[in-house]
């Protein structure tokens, strides 16, 4: 025990009790690898549009589970970790509106398959914006505490496709309602607000991301 200045002893300290806390988690990775596995099934999911006709969706399904997971997985380590890189409600939020993508994706083939729904030039149009969307915001996770210039870079990539889906469902609907077989048109609609759904919640992801962006500055 040593003196202080004014002669008087000083007072112990205290070592701080790290154990008590949980082992500290890679969440930018966990979030890079949910989108990443995102990517992979938009893809699944655009592989599927191209079988005539459309099959049961079930591997779709499947493999949603599988990614559903790494998402629970990451919420139960957000509620144990003692810290996180940035705003623990921006990361469970970018995780849900990641997953959200993906779901809708998988709503849209189950849907299809169910309305007997064959894939026309909007669907595949719409699912093409989403892949390459997906694909950007991922560069965008993955390089948060790298390239900025690239992560604003990658925010404009995704808007410019969120922007594409909905000029694509638009011009879908136009021509639906144009057609006069209203019963065809409530189908396809049904699918077509699905995949603008998708696009939305990938422009939630990227707002959420622009936010984390900003504050990390």
């Amino acid at each position: 025990m040593e003196l202080d200045d004014s002669g008087s002893r000083e007072k112990p300290k205290r070592k701080f009790p790290f154990s008590i806390f949980p082992p500290e988690y890679d969440f930018e990775s966990m979030l890079a690898d949910q989108a990443e596995s995102t990517v992979k099934g938009v893809q699944i999911f655009i592989t599927w549009l191209q079988t005539s006709p459309v099959t049961d969706p079930i591997s779709l399904d499947l493999y949603e589970t599988q990614i559903d997971s790494m998402r629970h997985a990451l919420e139960d380590k957000l509620g144990e970790a003692f810290s996180t890189p940035f705003d623990r409600q921006d990361i469970y939020s970018l995780s849900r509106q990641i997953g959200y993508v993906l779901n809708f994706s998988v709503v849209t083939a189950r849907e299809m398959f169910a309305f007997g729904v064959s894939p026309d030039q909007p669907i595949q149009q719409m699912a093409e914006a989403l892949l390459s969307g997906t694909r950007a915001l991922t560069k965008g996770v993955r390089n948060l505490h790298g390239d900025e210039r690239g992560v604003h870079d990658t925010i404009h990539e995704v808007r410019e496709a969120i922007r594409s889906i909905e000029h694509v469902y638009i011009a879908g609907m136009a021509v639906l309602l144009r057609n006069g077989d209203m019963a065809e048109a409530l189908r396809r609609r049904e699918i077509y607000h699905h995949l603008r759904d998708a696009g939305r919640a990938l422009s939630n992801t990227t707002d959420i991301l622009h936010r984390v962006t900003v504050a990390l500055d």
